[in-house]
Order: C-alpha cells, then structure tokens, then sequence
C-alpha cells in the first residue's frame, strides 16, 4: 500500500510541469487565431469601405421642408366667418373667410346704375347723329334754294327790274344759309368726334362703365377668400370681426404633397455630389423602419452665412472659421411620401449615393414650364360679360 501512494506521488510530479506548458501553448493558437480574425476583418472593412461606402456621404443636418402658401385677402372689408381652422383639410377653391358684403354690393348697384347711365347718354349721342345729318341735308335744300333765287333776281337787278335793297335781301339770305350749313357741318362734325361711327358697346364711355362694372363684381366675388390649393391649415391669425386688409396675412395653407428634404452637408463632403444621384431619408418620426427614396435635384447657391450682413465672430468680436454647410434638395418619391406623410421641419437622415458622377454640380438646363401654379383664385368673367350685355340691350332703345 505504502509503496502504491509512492508510485502515484511520483506520477503526479512527473505530469505537473507538463499542464502549464499546454495551457500556454493553446492559449497561444488562440490569440493568434483571434488576431488574424481581426486582421481580416480589418481588411474586408477596409474593401468594403473603398468598394461602398467611401461613396455615400451622410448628414443628419437635413430637414423636411416644403410649401407654404400664404393666404391673404383682395380687397379690405369686416370678417365675418372663418369657415376652417388649423390642422384642417381643405380643397382647391374651398372658401376660407368670408368677408362682410354689404359695400361690395353697394358698389356693385352702383357700378350697373353707372353703366346703364353711360349707354343711354351714348345712345342718346347716336341719335344727335342722325338729327345733325337732316340738319345738314335741311340747310343745304335751305342753301340751294337761296342760291337759285339770288341767281335769278341778279339778272333781274341789273336791269333794274327789281330794286337793289331786294337784292340784297337775296344775298343775305345766301350768306344765312351757308353760315346756317356751316354750323350744322360743324355740330354733326363735333357730335362724330364722340362717337366715331362706333358700335354702342365699343364706344369708350361704354367700355369704361362696364370695365367699373366688372371690378365692382371682382370686388364682390373676392369677399370669399378661398384656398389656392388642396393642403392643411396652418398658422391661423384671423378672427371673426377683424378688419383686414390686402396685405394682412391669415393663414397659411401647407400642400402634404411636393414635399423635398434640405439636407445641409460640410462642404469638405460636396465634392462628389451631383444632380440626379440617388439618395435614401430616414425620418425621426418613423424610425429605421421606413426608408424614402429620392434624387439630388439641386445644390444651393450659398450657405446660409454667405447671405448675412457679417462673417461668424467670437466673444471678442474677431472674425472666426468655421465650418460650412451648402443646402442640398433632395426630391421624394411621392408614393413615399403619400404612405408615410411629413411634416415640414422634421428631422432626417439623409445618404446619398455619389458613385455616379455624371450629372453636374449646378442646373444646366431652363425650366420650361411653371414650377407651381393654381387657377383656383381665377374667376371666370362670364356670368358679369353676360349681365353687361343684358343691361346694354336693355338701354339702347
């Protein structure tokens, strides 16, 4: 027994130095099994990096930014309904604020009573016309009458069969009959000059009483203010019973549609970027869940610093450098946006995509057509056209 506890002491020496040896050779493998795995992905980063990502330039100075039509009124008057409120929908051509109509109206009256005066008084010169032309006609049978009769008594006194105050008595007669032509001429002359041989509603005085006439059913219409477009109401300033003018503002109405995102990137990342390249915007208020897809469609003109009156300063004063950052517009995907809605101001993420560099740094090409545009505040002149030829027909005789 002695001899077996001696035997088993002896082996358990023998293998004592033999573990620490291979623990520190194992541990050996795998810390060089470690560092080549980090080498390795060291260098897949690295081909990454210079296969697609040095090709993407990020910002999360970018925000959503849009339309924002700003509503104001035609004409001055007294509000008496404001028909929506902030937040709410409305339609192109929906009335936003009624005014109070009751000047409006007044002018207008006035403005037919007007027209109605100016045709009869231009008819009534239309008339004169024809008087002064059977005028003219009744002095000249007047003249030619005179003119016979003196041609047959100058014989007559020059054989002194009639006596010469008789003669006389002809020649007057020739002389008031020309001067009497004369001022038939010069009335029927004075009396064209007014009206020229001109239709009734071409003559000016016409034209000008219904040109009041249709400002007057302008002014009438433009009581009802209406939306410019479809959007939603925003910053509501007007009240009921306020007096407004023409340049008060009263609310503003923000299209959810035509939305693009100013993404301001360092101008040490701008060197690649061009019109047209492709870019992704994460919205905070979505998250990474949802993923709008866009263009570059333009770069800014100068950063916001270059449009003030002075360069940045610090405490004392002294003019400073600083960093730089150019507004780039990105262009949504509209189907983005009509699934997930923005809202101007949000914060983004934008990257953008500069492995294609053929599109140019500034816009080469010209507009051809309007970059907005509405006809929801066109009025159609008809139904006043038409009130204009009732009441010339009804005047003219």
């Amino acid at each position: 027994m002695k001899q077996l506890e001696t035997e088993m002491s002896a082996t358990a020496e023998a293998q004592s130095p033999q573990q620490p040896a291979q623990k520190k050779k194992t541990r050996k493998k795998v810390l060089i099994l470690l560092a080549l795995l980090f080498v390795l992905a060291g260098i897949a980063w690295g081909v990454y990096w210079f296969l697609v990502l040095r090709h993407f330039q990020e910002t999360d100075d970018a925000y959503v930014a849009g339309n924002q039509v700003q509503v104001m009124a035609q004409v001055s008057g007294s509000v008496n309904k404001v028909w929506f409120d902030d937040t709410d929908f409305v339609k192109k051509g929906d009335v936003l604020v009624s005014l109070d109509k009751t000047d409006a109206e007044q002018a207008f009256e006035k403005a037919q009573t007007a027209l109605a005066t100016s045709v009869r008084q231009t008819h009534q010169l239309m008339i004169n016309a024809k008087q002064y032309q059977a005028s003219i006609a009744l002095q000249q049978t007047a003249l030619a009458q005179a003119e016979a009769d003196l041609k047959r008594r100058e014989p007559l006194g020059a054989s002194n069969l009639i006596g010469r105050e008789e003669l006389q008595h002809s020649r007057d007669a020739v002389a008031t009959a020309k001067a009497q032509l004369d001022v038939a001429v010069q009335q029927y002359n004075a009396n064209q000059a007014m009206i020229l041989n001109t239709s009734l509603d071409e003559q000016p005085a016409v034209k000008q009483a219904a040109a009041e006439l249709r400002d007057a059913w302008l002014a009438l219409q433009r009581t009802d203010i209406r939306s410019p477009m479809d959007g939603y109401v925003s910053r509501r300033s007007v009240q009921v019973g306020s007096q407004i003018s023409t340049s008060t503002p009263l609310m503003a109405v923000v299209p959810a549609t035509n939305l693009w995102i100013d993404a301001n990137f360092k101008e040490t990342q701008l060197a690649g970027v061009r019109i047209g390249q492709d870019a992704t915007v994460v919205a905070d208020i979505y998250g990474d869940d949802v993923v709008y897809h866009g263009k570059v469609v333009g770069l800014d003109m100068g950063t916001g610093s270059a449009f003030s009156l002075l360069p940045a300063q610090n405490a004392t004063g002294n003019w400073i450098k600083v960093v730089q950052r150019l507004p780039v517009r990105i262009e949504l995907n509209q189907d983005d946006i009509a699934k997930h809605p923005l809202r101007i101001g949000l914060s983004t993420l934008v990257k953008v995509d500069t492995t294609n560099k053929d599109g140019s740094a500034l816009a080469t090409s010209v507009r051809q057509q309007a970059a907005y545009s509405s006809n929801a505040l066109a009025i159609d002149l008809a139904p006043v056209n038409q009130l204009i030829t009732d009441i010339v027909r009804a005047n003219a005789g």
